[in-house]
């Protein structure tokens, strides 16, 4: 039973990496070089976004002495420092070839020195993007916001940096923790109130 479950197992990791190699080539091999500046662009705006935004809102809040401001900031910028560091621990314990690395077809278009596994613009992005969508919850924040994830999480792909199972992940780790988070602050904060 042991050796028939691991043969399984086996075949399906197979698959699975045979399904994100081709999407993977798929997604690079018909790009339109005309948009790697854009998509170069857009995936460096991860973090100076993801970080950005809420420090200026910190220092507003600060010098302007609004405490709302500051709390909402916080709320933005905690998950985006969790899910940050938590990608780059995954990254090193895991230690995964990026694309480049590995197949021939694929040439760097774009920063990615570490381990591939999980994305770390990605899980900025979409922690960045998910604490928007809790913390200011209309249409126009939302709707942005989780464009701008996934596009940073496609430009990965794009710029051949990451394979699509680094990017689903990212976007995992950095929804969730965002999720958790804002959840977990605003039941200690009602309940201290």
């Amino acid at each position: 039973m042991y050796i028939l479950t691991t043969i399984f197992l086996l075949s399906v990791m197979q698959n699975l990496h045979a399904a994100d190699i081709g999407l993977l080539r798929a997604i690079y091999e018909n790009r339109n070089p005309i948009f790697d500046a854009t998509f170069i662009f857009i995936t460096n705006s991860a973090a100076v976004i993801a970080f950005g935004i809420p420090v200026i809102m910190l220092l507003i809040a600060r010098f302007r002495k609004i405490t709302g401001l500051r709390l909402n900031a916080l709320l933005l910028i905690m998950p985006v420092a969790i899910s940050a560091l938590i990608a780059n621990i995954l990254k090193y314990i895991i230690d995964s070839p990026r694309p480049f690395e590995i197949y021939p077809f694929i040439v760097k278009l774009s920063s990615g020195g570490s381990p591939s596994f999980p994305s770390g613009h990605t899980a900025d992005a979409f922690a960045f993007a998910v604490a928007v969508c809790l913390v200011y919850p209309k249409w126009y924040t939302i709707i942005p916001g989780l464009i701008w994830a996934s596009l940073v999480g496609y430009s990965r792909m794009s710029l051949g940096v990451h394979f699509p199972s680094d990017v689903l992940a990212g976007a995992i780790i950095g929804s969730v923790f965002a999720i958790a988070y804002i959840t977990i602050a605003r039941k200690k904060h009602w309940h201290s109130a």
